[in-house]
């Protein structure tokens, strides 16, 4: 029998599991328990084998994805990983800081105030109470908890939890970033700056990515380790292994432990292929405060998304919209560019554009207190089940070269609800679907 070592690594190396396995036992009765002290020699318990002989070696600046299904021992080798637990068979062995966010709110005192657990959490992370003091503002400014801060995260909600627990954790300078399932919960807005945080960290740090979502593997991840039983099924790139983890699933009838778009509501009307799955589309209001930058030549006062001439917050897919971006200049210049980006839950970028293309260069003298307004007309998407952030920004140059006055990160969220069964992230609007039989006609 071995235990972790916390030590370091090779020099290329942040994780180094070898052979590890970890064993249970489970007793019937508490009798059974007591048995056990006074007679050692004989097993008064049955064995479960929660991991067997897993090795994984991830290379320092990865993003290794673990993937499985319930049970099948994700967060027993994680808690390996990150010390909580010792194997019984094998050896582990970590280089560098390591910030967990394992569980909702773990590490976390629910009797304490959440100003209490940033310190609790923060020095269980290695950081010291100078080092938290510096910090504190920084990490209190990502939670963007308000006056809870001072109340007992017993009080909070889940998605208060995960705040917390993630300003603190990318707060901490970790070498390793091990994140399971924390991304399910809090708003879109979080979701989205959680999402920058860890585009940001990808850059210099290691991460182990636990999560159900393919989307989100896919995104995220070089390559990725599928446990099945407490053991390695298959290891690989993303597409490989997603791929194979999906037949399966389908193969051994558990099609829903996979979400690949929307959500699985059992089969589709007789109707469902006579037109697009229609989506509810709710609108939020525009948020002058969100994350920005920017040279500051310009500033964005707005933005809409509606339908022509209508003010209703709920749109649908399909439907003809208009996306309204409106900058006052406050800075000389020639060549002005409003645009905007659409991105999903997971960051991704789904549609964008800008004013470049439409209206070529030629100079235009903008003075300051003139006001820019663009009107981008087009076919509302069919898109998944989720929330959507628009980001808007108004330049000026042209699309190779450009100074950014002002972008605003996620400064308008959507929300979309489909009605009928969905898959993919946008769904293509069908003008007709024919099916034949012994008929070879193109």
């Amino acid at each position: 029998m071995s235990s972790a070592n916390m030590g370091p690594v090779s020099a290329n190396l942040a994780v180094r599991v070898d052979g590890v396995g970890k064993c249970y036992a489970i007793y019937r009765s508490p009798a059974d328990r007591m048995k056990q002290m006074f007679w050692p020699w004989r097993r008064f318990h049955e064995e479960y084998w929660a991991l067997r002989d897993v090795t994984l070696h991830v290379a320092k600046g990865q993003t290794v994805g673990i993937l499985g299904r319930n049970g099948a021992g994700k967060s027993t080798l994680l808690q390996l990983i990150t010390g909580t637990l010792s194997p019984t068979l094998g050896q582990v062995e970590v280089g560098g800081r390591v910030a967990a966010l394992l569980e909702l709110g773990a590490g976390f005192n629910p009797e304490f105030t959440g100003r209490e657990n940033v310190y609790l959490a923060a020095s269980l992370l290695g950081l010291t109470e100078t080092q938290i003091k510096q910090r504190f503002d920084a990490i209190t400014a990502f939670a963007g908890i308000g006056d809870f801060l001072d109340q007992p995260v017993k009080l909070y909600s889940s998605g208060m939890y995960s705040r917390l627990a993630f300003a603190v954790a990318a707060h901490v300078d970790a070498d390793i970033l091990i994140i399971d399932e924390i991304l399910a919960v809090g708003d879109a807005a979080f979701t989205q700056k959680c999402m920058r945080f860890i585009d940001d960290f990808k850059k210099r740090g290691t991460i182990l990515f636990v999560s159900h979502d393919a989307g989100a593997m896919a995104k995220l991840c070089d390559r990725i380790l599928w446990l099945d039983g407490g053991g390695v099924r298959m290891e690989g790139p993303p597409k490989d292994v997603l791929e194979a983890y999906m037949a399966a699933i389908h193969m051994e009838g558990d099609a829903g432990q996979l979400r690949v778009g929307g959500r699985r509501r059992g089969p589709p009307p007789p109707d469902a292929l006579k037109a697009p799955p229609p989506s509810a589309v709710k609108v939020f209001d525009f948020d002058p405060d969100a994350p920005q930058f920017g040279a500051g030549g310009a500033r964005v006062r707005g933005a809409t998304l509606a339908i022509e001439g209508g003010s209703d917050s709920v749109l649908s897919g399909g439907q003809e919209v208009v996306l309204s971006v409106v900058a006052e200049i406050l800075t000389p210049m020639q060549q002005p560019i409003l645009g905007f980006l659409v991105k999903d839950r997971l960051g991704q970028n789904i549609f964008v554009d800008n004013t470049c293309q439409t209206y070529p260069i030629q100079p235009r003298a903008l003075h300051p207190g003139d006001i820019l307004t663009a009107r981008f007309h087009f076919y509302m998407p069919h898109l998944a089940d989720g929330d959507y952030a628009v980001s808007v920004a108004v330049a000026e140059g042209t699309e190779q070269a450009h100074v950014q006055h002002h972008w605003l990160h996620d400064a308008l969220f959507f929300r979309v609800a489909n009605t009928r069964p969905f898959r993919g992230l946008v769904a293509v609007p069908m003008l007709d679907i024919t099916l034949r039989i012994n008929d070879d006609t193109p």
